[in-house]
């Protein structure tokens, strides 16, 4: 089947965050800027996944769901074919999402006021995490040397061996900056914090959306010791743009570390999953493997597009060139702008809503993040609206 990712869905008045919720909050200023923030795609999700819920709503009863057989056969399968990683299944626990995973999994593998490490710039919500759950922020930042993001090994290892850290969260691919890790990278990092005896939480949700010649790598499947000592947080929801139903799957091999998982869970009562999610994941995971090749192949050509457009008509910005998600890193010190300068000069003068650089921790000031999972004629107006802005802005 041939799916067709430029016809546009009009998101308006449907209670999207994304685009009924720029001015709400961005403030005045996002009045009239085009939504190209939030991590969702504008692309409605495979038609198999549509057909499916169409057929829970007719039957038109939601009571209590419970997690079928089916269900954790889909993500077990899933998990193989596309990672070659063999999971078990009660090595799967259910979260209403994975920023909601994050804040259990602090609370129950660390105590107020222990330290938690993190890889700066890198997605917001990891800070929040660690700072609303009283805990400390240890800032391993990533090294940026020609256009590219590595890991700072040396810095990791001082900080883990200095300051008591109990649990690192890996952006594994890693939002904003692009980098799907390779085997060797997850590897050093997995041997630093194994002799450290630092816990790592391994934020995968992006895993399904790497680009053109890259494959990511799952953490815990490197090695069984990185198994024991790894928890893996995954979903349907980028891939298949499902994050409305809520739905994530937290891969615990180790069973002491599962059965913690579980208790707090139980003291929650947050075990029973949505009906909505678990069929469309369930659903997406059997039958959404064409359209996901065919969205990556239309993802990749709206990188190729972005970068060919701002390479010829906004030298100021340079694309920072992503392996995996569809989130780019922008490049924009030529701006000579920052932090809410530059927050402002794309909300006003370029009338573009995105994310942004510096909510994502030191090394972002300087820049910005578009969301490109959106139809081509949706991101041709973004650039050229920032292309009019910066060289007709004067400051």
């Amino acid at each position: 089947m041939k799916y067709d990712f430029d016809q546009p869905v009009n998101r308006l008045n449907t209670a999207s965050l994304k685009w009924d919720g720029a001015y709400v909050f961005l403030g005045e200023q996002a009045k009239g800027a085009l939504p190209m923030w939030v991590a969702d795609m504008d692309f409605r999700s495979p038609q198999e996944v549509i057909d499916e819920l169409k057929k829970r709503v007719e039957h038109g009863i939601f009571g209590y769901p419970m997690c079928t057989q089916s269900y954790y056969d889909a993500v077990i399968g899933w998990m193989k074919r596309r990672f070659n990683w063999t999971i078990k299944q009660e090595n799967i626990h259910y979260a209403p999402g994975i920023i909601p995973a994050l804040n259990y999994l602090v609370q129950v593998f660390t105590e107020e006021g222990d330290c938690i490490a993190i890889q700066s710039p890198v997605y917001y919500p990891f800070t929040n995490s660690i700072v609303n759950n009283n805990r400390r922020v240890v800032l391993n930042c990533l090294k940026f040397e020609d256009g590219r993001y590595t890991m700072d090994y040396e810095d990791l290892e001082q900080k883990l061996s200095t300051n008591k850290v109990k649990l690192l969260i890996l952006c594994s691919p890693h939002n904003p900056v692009g980098r799907v890790w390779s085997k060797e990278e997850l590897t050093k990092l997995g041997e630093i914090c194994f002799k450290h005896g630092v816990l790592v939480v391994s934020d995968e949700i992006h895993a399904d959306l790497t680009l053109k010649g890259v494959r990511n790598t799952a953490f815990a499947s490197i090695s069984e010791e990185f198994a024991q000592n790894a928890i893996v947080c995954t979903a349907a929801s980028k891939t298949f743009n499902l994050a409305g139903l809520q739905t994530a799957n937290i891969i615990i091999p180790n069973k002491e570390l599962g059965l913690k998982y579980n208790n707090y869970m139980k003291k929650l009562h947050l075990l029973k999953p949505n009906i909505f999610g678990q069929m469309a994941t369930e659903v997406a995971y059997n039958y959404g493997a064409e359209w996901l090749e065919q969205l990556k192949d239309y993802l990749q050509g709206n990188l190729e597009y972005l970068t060919s457009y701002i390479d010829s008509n906004i030298n100021k910005i340079k694309v920072i060139k992503p392996e995996g998600t569809y989130l780019v890193w922008l490049d924009c010190r030529e701006l000579n702008m920052k932090g809410e300068e530059l927050k402002a000069f794309m909300l006003q003068n370029a009338k573009v809503a995105l994310d942004d650089g510096y909510l994502f921790g030191p090394g972002g000031e300087y820049f910005t993040r578009m969301n490109i999972g959106c139809n081509r004629k949706t991101l041709k107006e973004a650039l050229m609206r920032i292309e009019w802005a910066v060289n007709h802005y004067r400051r």
